[in-house]
């Protein structure tokens, strides 16, 4: 049975991506091509021009992410699509948690084109009750890869219900701690939950998550 990979993010260096820019390796699946980063970039601090041959969806913890579509503001999410072209740039400085799915390649400052990146507020998406105490956002949805973005609520002494996931998961702690079989996740780290995990996910002291979830759950007996 698999079970869930704790990601101790806090203990990973920092390695320098571009001037002004450095990066933390999460996750990486080679088989899918996805990867997981958190990106730093101090005040000032832009990305070159390129295009998008996946996708990427990310979440900023702190600061404003601008590009040629729009600005990401703290707590929100933002989404550029398969063959997206911009720059990005950070007036104020800004720390994002980013999930890309292919890569990136270098264009020239002339090239524009390919479908805007998008701007999605969490708050203007309705918080569900999935469960007594656990409260969720679809934020993004992708019917066509079957993935969505989720910001999950945990108050204090919820939990969720035994279950497997058919599917995979990648969370990151924003606030609190949840925790499973494999153990405990605190905020700024993150847990993977492979196809076919099993598990019941709990907070004792309450907890919010940004989580990308491919594929669902059922429930278990």
């Amino acid at each position: 049975m698999s079970t869930t990979v704790i990601v101790d993010v806090e203990a990973a260096a920092w390695a320098p991506m571009l001037p002004g820019v450095a990066a933390k390796t999460v996750w990486v699946d080679e088989a899918s091509n996805r990867r997981a980063l958190l990106i730093r970039f101090d005040a000032g601090a832009a990305l070159s021009r390129h295009v998008h041959n996946g996708d990427e969806v990310l979440y900023v913890l702190d600061g404003t992410v601008s590009d040629d579509h729009g600005t990401v503001t703290a707590g929100n999410v933002g989404y550029r699509p398969p063959g997206c072209t911009h720059t990005v740039r950070t007036e104020t400085g800004a720390t994002v948690f980013a999930v890309v799915s292919g890569g990136v390649a270098p264009v020239g400052e002339g090239v524009r084109g390919g479908p805007p990146s998008q701007v999605h507020t969490v708050a203007d998406h309705p918080e569900v009750e999935a469960l007594p105490g656990v409260f969720l956002r679809t934020v993004w949805a992708d019917g066509a890869t079957d993935r969505k973005a989720l910001v999950v609520r945990f108050t204090p002494g919820s939990a969720l219900q035994p279950h497997r996931h058919v599917g995979d998961e990648l969370i990151y702690v924003l606030d609190g701690t949840v925790a499973d079989e494999a153990g405990q996740v605190t905020a700024g780290n993150a847990a993977f939950r492979p196809d076919g995990c099993e598990h019941v996910v709990r907070s004792e002291g309450g907890a919010t998550v940004f989580a990308l979830v491919r594929g669902g759950v059922e429930p278990l007996a």
